[in-house]
């Protein structure tokens, strides 16, 4: 009894030998590396499908097969790392995402590029949980706020900076250089892994032989979380439920989810843990972290298409604009790190929700006219908010669970955050398309003979053009004609434009609506360690 206690002690004690920043460093290091390859391929699509004789739908398959592979390793991550341990089941990812992806830059053909992302989406589905639970077991509860503002930068700004450099080795090299990119990374990553990092004493790793797979959960896991993905991921491209394809695997995916959560829960030795969502704490904070990607990555894929579609900027120029918004997430992490080391992440969230809600709104303002200035101030604004939720609720999720749980939480998490941005991206997208037919239908009805204003700017252009030389000699077309392709093509815009405004008030809606949510967090010191009652 006396030897358990002092092992029990010691484990509590635990503290890594190296430096905690250094080793906030290196998983960063890896993380950032990931999540980046979750955007950078974007706009790189027209040119893999070009290279590799492959149509432009078929090509979306790079995207959707990474985003597969990954949603089905990150619950099962903290699974992996109690069988294999956590630091090499984190090597082993950084090794497979690193030789996958210099396999994706050599790739011959789509079908290869396809298996080859799918190993790829594997690897770092491992990277993030891992990273996150190294944080956690590293730094004490009242330093985490700091370390996870190191982390967070990456987890926010890498989306952000993916289509903008994706793009720019696409324009200037290759689309193949977006996976090399990954190699001197992860071979880094690996080498300082390997030095620098160990597993606390309390992980005690499980013999494989001495396991009883839950090949059932595994597989419902794997069945549920990979259509889904591919639902999500392909839903407006095929008109949703319009789609045979589509209602098949829906009803395939809401299935598997919903009979996993009953064997899960009931199994000895699950896969996936779920009762750790009876922590009312935690499960709060999944759903605001699930809350936080939807928000994330729908306005990271909305603005700089808003930008290119409608202002006419470049993907350069929409870069330069998105990019102060990343050095004041660098500025504000810090910030809020210090902020979490003096008060709640309660306080902290407080304020982050209504100043995201507010910047989504701000977005409301814009129009066909908005200048530089206006949409760079919008994007700080937005950063701003996403700085204080980020740490907050990765804090305050962690604050009530056992270490030896960090694992399993850590796959819940960022798993959360990840089907939230696709689920954000899916409704925005479909909520462009739709309103903006709406919009459209809506602006035509005021476009008829009965319209003094619409027959005065069709007189008006009509003259514009004939003056122009647009007469009934030039090429069969009118000017009249001329004039009303003019003017279909302002009610396209305009109803285009709309529908953005729409897409960016829902948003700000969905997330002013979050703010009760907060009070479901339990009361918690500075750096989140939970009040007694």
């Amino acid at each position: 009894m006396g030897a358990a206690a002092i092992t029990m002690n010691e484990a509590a004690e635990w503290h890594s030998p190296v430096n905690p920043w250094v080793i906030a460093l290196v998983v960063t290091l890896a993380t950032f590396m990931e999540v980046l390859d979750t955007s950078i391929a974007n706009v790189a699509l027209p040119h893999i499908a070009g290279s590799l004789s492959a149509g432009q739908d078929e090509s979306t398959w790079v995207l959707t097969s990474y985003l597969v592979s990954n949603a089905i390793v990150l619950p099962l991550s903290g699974w992996l790392s109690s069988i294999f341990g956590r630091k090499h089941f984190y090597m082993g990812c950084v090794v497979v995402f690193t030789l996958s992806s210099f396999l994706c830059g050599l790739a011959p053909n789509l079908g290869m590029l396809i298996v080859f992302r799918i190993l790829q989406g594997a690897g770092g589905g491992g990277l993030q949980p891992s990273s996150q639970a190294i944080l956690v077991d590293t730094f004490s509860p009242a330093k985490r706020g700091m370390a996870f503002a190191v982390y967070g930068i990456a987890v926010v700004m890498a989306p952000a900076i993916g289509p903008t450099l994706g793009g720019w080795l696409t324009d200037n090299f290759s689309w193949r250089w977006i996976f090399f990119i990954n190699i001197p990374v992860g071979m880094l990553s690996f080498l300082l892994t390997s030095r620098l990092i160990q597993d606390p004493p309390y992980m005690k790793r499980r013999k494989l032989s001495e396991t009883r797979i839950d090949y059932i959960g595994l597989g419902l896991v794997a069945l549920g979380l990979g259509t889904l993905q591919v639902v999500l991921d392909k839903g407006q491209r095929e008109d949703w439920f319009e789609s045979h394809f589509i209602v098949v695997l829906s009803v395939i995916s809401a299935a598997a989810l919903i009979f996993v959560v009953f064997w899960e829960w009931n199994h000895k030795d699950p896969i996936v843990d779920l009762h750790l969502f009876r922590e009312r704490s935690f499960a709060a904070s999944n759903f605001l972290m699930f809350m936080v990607g939807f928000v994330l990555l729908s306005s990271t894929l909305l603005l700089p298409l808003f930008m290119q579609t409608m202002l006419g900027y470049t993907a350069e120029r929409s870069g330069m604009a998105l990019s102060p918004g990343g050095f004041a997430i660098m500025v504000m992490m810090p910030m809020v790190g210090f902020l979490l080391s003096r008060y709640s992440p309660r306080w902290v969230l407080l304020f982050g929700l209504p100043m995201l809600s507010f910047s989504l709104f701000h977005m409301t303002t814009f129009d066909l006219n908005v200048d530089f200035h206006t949409m760079v101030m919008a994007r700080v604004y937005q950063a701003a908010g996403f700085a204080c939720l980020f740490m907050p609720i990765n804090i305050a999720a962690y604050a009530s669970l056992p270490r030896e749980k960090n694992n399993a939480a850590s796959g819940l998490m960022n798993l959360a955050r990840n089907i939230g941005g696709s689920f954000g991206i899916s409704f925005v997208t479909t909520g462009l398309a739709r309103r903006a037919q709406v919009h459209q239908v809506r602006l035509v009805e005021k476009l008829n003979a009965a319209n003094p204003q619409f027959q005065s700017a069709l007189h008006g252009m009509t003259r514009t053009f004939a003056g122009g030389g647009a007469g009934p000699g030039s090429g069969g077309d009118s000017a009249q004609q001329h004039a009303y392709a003019l003017i279909q093509a302002n009610v396209i815009r305009q109803s285009t434009m709309l529908a953005y405004i729409d897409n960016f008030w829902v948003l700000g809606v969905l997330v002013f609506c979050l703010i009760p949510c907060v009070f479901l967090i339990k009361k918690s010191k500075p750096g989140g360690e939970i009040v007694a009652h």
